[in-house]
């Protein structure tokens, strides 16, 4: 089996039973894997649109501090894919997905009023969030990749979702 073969496993989800919003992503690029760290490749923008929302710098935070401003903002992260084959980074590439247990985690957050999946891979899975019960909302990835969508355009999605349910920082 060659390494473009092996089966890479995702990330911990980031929770509280206290969030609000449920970030879905679809699963973690290379440079994420590398750092154990969600959105970890230093172009995505992800920590750069919620240090916008909170009005506060996560970008330099080390990244356990990250964690605990989006757990106090009542933000959940997750992806929906546990594991997969993928070789490289690409969405496109991703064969032999199998999903997170969505339902599961969402037991356990009581006070989750909606999902929102990053991106157009995380959004193919709405059936499994929808299933909720919940609104669920489908934003701009924040990848790198995701260049036909500026910042400032990425920003104002976001913003909409978060300031839905009560995660805008409105200083």
């Amino acid at each position: 089996m060659s390494a473009a073969d092996a089966r890479l496993i995702g990330l911990a989800p980031i929770w509280s039973p206290e969030a609000r919003l449920l970030v879905l992503g679809s699963f973690p690029g290379v440079a994420s894997l590398q750092a154990q760290q969600y959105y970890g490749h230093p172009r995505n923008q992800f920590w750069p649109i919620l240090s916008a929302l909170w009005c506060e710098d996560l970008v330099t935070l080390p990244y356990a501090q990250r964690v605990e401003r989006a757990s106090f903002h009542g933000l959940a992260i997750w992806d929906v894919y546990d594991s997969c084959i993928r070789p490289g980074s690409l969405d496109a590439h991703i064969r032999e997905a199998q999903p997170n247990d969505i339902a599961g985690l969402a037991a356990r957050m009581p006070a989750l009023q909606a999902v929102a999946h990053n991106g157009g891979e995380s959004a193919r899975n709405m059936k499994h969030s929808l299933m909720l019960g919940l609104p669920v909302y489908r934003l701009p990835s924040t990848s790198p990749a995701n260049a036909s969508w500026s910042y400032e355009r990425k920003l104002q999605a976001w913003r909409e979702v978060f300031a839905k349910h009560g995660l805008v920082d409105e200083h």
